[in-house]
């Protein structure tokens, strides 16, 4: 005759209150942080914009100089987002599925412009592309310009916003691994078959996400622009942020304030909604 064994009873330990109140204080030192860094900012910078009234933002708004800034900012944002959505990709794609000599040292040049002062990287292209430049005389036979132009704040706004793109993708990429890869080149696909009806779409948070903030990062970009660029006022290389700083060196602080809250605001919903894209399509 058998018995059975009794059942194990489950001992539940009571929760300690210095245990809760741990995680109550450090959750409550995370939104105090969050919210010096963040909230703090733009809750002054709506109160700034907005202490006169609506008027008084529409109207500094719709100036001239400032939609022409926005404009080019958006023209360089432009042009930096396609270069870094084809150079970025390809440069991800090199550092995961290859070794070479120096490998390491190209992926730990990939992380400057994190140490990098933009205003030192605005001094550099001087040096290189100024008047007299290292590369002066071959700019000045081909009557080219880059310094205090367009082509100078591309470069600067490329070189800032270098490792968002290479960064997002390089983790993606590494998980994705090769096998699907060598099953479809297997099955006669090509190279760019592969890629487009393979890797994409196995990436393509990744790759949207890397856009997201190369986006805000070259919307935002001022010191390296400033330096190359020189903020020259009547159509030429005055940006949003190079606006905003002028505004307020002019004491037009409703015009600098309402400016700097539509920028953080593009920036804003630019990430958090990129965020909350993903976490939708991962969920389903």
């Amino acid at each position: 005759m058998s018995t059975l064994a009794p059942k194990p009873t489950l001992v539940t330990r009571p929760v300690s209150w210095r245990r809760v109140w741990s995680r109550r204080l450090l959750i409550g030192l995370v939104v105090i942080y969050i919210a010096i860094l963040i909230l703090a900012p733009l809750v002054s910078l709506v109160w700034g914009a907005f202490r006169t009234g609506v008027g008084p933002v529409i109207t500094a708004l719709n100036q001239p100089d400032v939609l022409a800034a926005f404009g080019r900012t958006l023209w360089i944002s432009g042009i930096v987002l396609i270069i870094h959505a084809l150079g970025g990709t390809v440069v991800a794609w090199v550092l995961v599925r290859h070794r070479f000599w120096g490998q390491k040292i190209l992926n730990g040049l990939i992380d400057m412009p994190f140490a990098v002062s933009p205003v030192v990287v605005g001094y550099m292209l001087l040096l290189l592309f100024g008047r007299n430049g290292l590369l002066s005389p071959v700019l000045t036979a081909l009557d080219i310009r880059v310094a205090f132009a367009w082509p100078g704040m591309v470069l600067a706004t490329l070189f800032v916003t270098l490792p968002f793109m290479i960064r997002e993708l390089g983790p993606v990429l590494e998980a994705f691994g090769v096998q699907q890869e060598q099953a479809a080149a297997t099955l006669g696909a090509s190279g760019w078959q592969t890629f487009w009806y393979v890797t994409l779409p196995a990436i393509r948070w990744g790759f949207f996400y890397g856009l997201t903030l190369t986006l805000a990062r070259a919307l935002g970009e001022f010191g390296a622009v400033l330096v190359i660029g020189g903020g020259i006022q009547g159509g030429r290389t005055e940006t949003a942020t190079l606006y905003i700083y002028r505004a307020l060196d002019e004491r037009d602080t409703v015009g600098a304030y309402s400016a700097a809250l539509l920028l953080g605001l593009i920036s804003l919903i630019l990430v958090i909604g990129s965020d909350l894209w993903r976490r939708r399509e991962k969920a389903e």
